[in-house]
């Protein structure tokens, strides 16, 4: 892994996320170099972990969740399914299986134990973490003309993008959710939706918790967004000219890092206090990154899953997830 404190970034554009059909899957056991020690959220003991491990070939991973316990969740393009692999030991295994026409990227894991995912098409799902059932689905918006990509927590509501609209869509939290409205809104203010691009991405709350922040990933800018308004304001940013692949995004206090997705990149900043100002304090790459795309934490490290866009996204390719310190 390396770290850098500089800011030559160079942007490229971001294509269409590419899917192909899955045809298995099989619990894999686990792998990775033990070489660092965690220190975790629980009062579970450090030890040495891996900072690697695989999952099923042909996965199409995109999005990862983390919770207090040390266990990543990670959804398929190919077809749905959820992987849960256990962080000690680098060995996972299907939680759930998916089906023909069903898509996971973004995914959040509420303290309840419920899973959040953001279905592509349109869709949203809630799941029982454990045992994968599907608690509620959510139709968004229209299944042509969207991509709902991330998804991110605040306050009662789970909040969805749409990279390929301008509009963030909400349900509410918690089992009651499953018979909820949906809320749809607008981006306003500074929003200018692109033709033909991938927009909206990442979605992560604000420090103090008002606001939402989104990174739109072609040509790569941040907003703060007003979740009562859906008024969009650029954050200026500092030492960087733009966050171009502009992918997931995970904030710790007033540090948001921001996965480059094609740059094999993470760049890390730091927000004001009234998050309209990002500064670049570093960068983050390592030799094991093949297009990571969103990123979770658990104890001192980032976990991060390699989509491998550039390679053959078939049944035989393999994936894996990597973890960097922080």
């Amino acid at each position: 892994m390396t770290r850098t404190t500089g800011n030559d970034l160079h942007p490229s554009r971001r294509t269409v996320l590419g899917g192909a059909a899955l045809t298995a899957f099989t619990a894999v056991t686990g792998a990775g170099t033990a070489n660092a020690t965690t220190t975790t959220t629980s009062s579970a003991p450090a030890a040495k972990w891996p900072t690697e491990f695989p999952l099923p070939d042909g996965f199409l991973p995109e999005g990862i969740a983390i919770g207090s316990r040390p266990y990543a969740y990670m959804g398929s393009r190919a077809n749905g399914a959820i992987y849960r692999t256990d962080l000690r030991t680098g060995r996972g295994g299907v939680l759930f299986a998916g089906g023909t026409g069903l898509v996971a990227v973004g995914l959040k894991l509420d303290d309840d134990g419920l899973l959040y995912v953001a279905g592509s098409t349109g869709v949203a799902r809630t799941h029982d973490s454990r045992t994968g059932d599907v608690v509620a689905t959510h139709q968004l918006t229209d299944a042509t003309g969207h991509f709902i990509n991330d998804v991110t927590l605040l306050g009662n509501r789970a909040w969805f993008t749409d990279s390929r609209a301008a509009a963030l869509y909400a349900v509410s939290r918690g089992r009651r959710g499953r018979r909820g409205t949906v809320r749809t809104l607008p981006l306003t203010g500074d929003w200018v939706q692109l033709p033909d691009v991938n927009n909206a991405n990442g979605v992560v709350g604000t420090p103090d918790g008002r606001a939402l922040i989104v990174v739109k990933s072609t040509p790569g800018v941040l907003y703060k967004v007003n979740p009562r308004t859906g008024h969009a304001t650029t954050i200026t940013l500092v030492g960087a000219p733009d966050v171009a692949n502009g992918d997931g995004l995970y904030r710790i206090g007033h540090t948001l890092y921001v996965v480059q997705n094609r740059l094999n990149l993470i760049s890390v900043f730091h927000l004001n206090s009234t998050s309209t100002k990002a500064t670049l304090t570093g960068t983050i790459t390592d030799p094991r990154f093949d297009i990571p795309t969103t990123a979770a934490r658990y104890g001192n490290r980032l976990y991060l899953v390699n989509a491998r866009f550039t390679s053959p996204q078939v049944p035989e390719t393999t994936f894996t997830g990597v973890a960097v310190p922080i």
